[in-house]
Parts: structure tokens; C-alpha cells; sequence
């Protein structure tokens, strides 16, 4: 994957789109995982489900998919590679007067403790603010997901409320939080992990997406 296939680019990660080629190391990932992500968490760890999925993060206008890679190097032979440390999704887009889309995200365990998720979702957060054109973010998390709620905590959100049987999840209705950000919340200087963050290593936020980029129009709802 070459360097200019990133949609944004922090000082020690990048965010770029899915693609099919990404198939074999993301489901290698989600099956390392697994005991870290259960019992929040479910991404692909099939080639059939990666491509169900993936494909409707492609696909679908309603949704964007991020995946969330350490910063490329060059291998040698003229091409860069960056190991997938994450992903972060933003469903359920709604245009109009709204401008809105609900996030969904996993840190893969190679990747945890590392501040590389702190960092990608700064780079999601400053993308969809400024190329996506919306205004606000929001992410429902069950109240014992700490890990979760330390991501977005660090990153800005403002809790807004309680939902109890909010969403369908490992067989049950699970209670959650709701957390938030809006664009004027953003800081213009992209934020710190001061405690997971190599001295010297603050993040330098670049976008290479076409700005005025239109979002669509789908039904005033967000999940």
C-alpha cells in the first residue's frame, strides 16, 4: 500500500480506506484479538465475512471505513507497508441540517497501550470535519467498556447521556453511554497522549482528501 493512499497522516499513524487486499492480515488480526475484543467487539475474522463487511463500508453512502496503520516505511523495493493497528468506522451518516455520523472502533492487541488509537482517531475525527463535511460525532459505549471510554474520553467527547437496551448486542440489549463531539470542540492542534506518546513524537496532521467533498442524504435518523 503506497504512502499516497493515505486519506490523512499523524506522526506515527495514517488512516486509509479498506480495501480486499487487506483481507488476510485484518482477519489475522481480529483472530488475535479475540480474547481482548470479546465481549464488545466483533469484526471479521473470516475472508467471507471481511469481504461482506469491508464492502459494505465501501458501498454503503451512509458509511466511511478507516483502517488505522502505523506509518509507512519503505521496504526496500520502492513500495511502503504500515502494519494495520486498528479501525474506526463512522455509520449512519446523515446529511441536511444534521451532519452527523455515529463512530464504531477496535484497537488490534499488537496495537494496545501504544497511543496509535488516539492518534488515528484524531485524524478520523479532524477528516470528518473537514472533508466529510460533517458536524458532529457521536459513540454509544456500554458503561464497563473503560477502554472505550478512556478512547474517546482523551480524545474530547463530552458524555451526553444514558440509554438503557440501547443496542442488540452478544445476544442481549446492552445499556450504553452516549458520547459526542462537535466541530468547534475539535482543538486546532492535534492532542497528545503525553503518557503513550515517544517525547519529541507529536502529531503533524496532514489531509490529502479534496476539500467540499459531499456527503448523502439519507433518512434524519442516527443510530
Amino acid at each position: 500500500m503506497s504512502e499516497n493512499a493515505y486519506l490523512a497522516e499523524g506522526a506515527r499513524t495514517a488512516i486509509r480506506p479498506f480495501t480486499p487486499a487487506d483481507a488476510e492480515e485484518f482477519t489475522d488480526r481480529a483472530k488475535e484479538s479475540h480474547g481482548m475484543h470479546h465481549p464488545w467487539l466483533f469484526p471479521p475474522d473470516d475472508a467471507r465475512a471481511y469481504a461482506a463487511y469491508s464492502g459494505r463500508l465501501t458501498e454503503d453512502a451512509t458509511k466511511a471505513g478507516f483502517l488505522v496503520c502505523e506509518r509507512a516505511v519503505d521496504d526496500g523495493n520502492g513500495t511502503a507497508s504500515g502494519p494495520i493497528a486498528g479501525f474506526i468506522n463512522i455509520n449512519n451518516i446523515v446529511g441536511g441540517a444534521f451532519r452527523c455520523g455515529a463512530l464504531g472502533y477496535g484497537a488490534f492487541a499488537h496495537a494496545a497501550g501504544r497511543g496509535l488509537m488516539s492518534e488515528g482517531l484524531d485524524l478520523v475525527m479532524r477528516y470528518a470535519f473537514g472533508p466529510l463535511g460533517l458536524h458532529r460525532l457521536e459513540a454509544n459505549i456500554q458503561p464497563a467498556n473503560a477502554g472505550s471510554i478512556a478512547l474517546v474520553r482523551r480524545a474530547g467527547f463530552r458524555l451526553e447521556g444514558f440509554s438503557p437496551d440501547f443496542l442488540f448486542i452478544d445476544g442481549a440489549w446492552r445499556d450504553h453511554e452516549r458520547w459526542a463531539i462537535t466541530a468547534e470542540m475539535v482543538r486546532q492542534d492535534p492532542p497528545r497522549d503525553a503518557d503513550t506518546m515517544a517525547p519529541g513524537s507529536g502529531p503533524a496532521w496532514t489531509t490529502t482528501a479534496p476539500p467540499g467533498a459531499q456527503i448523502p442524504e439519507p433518512p434524519d435518523v442516527c443510530g
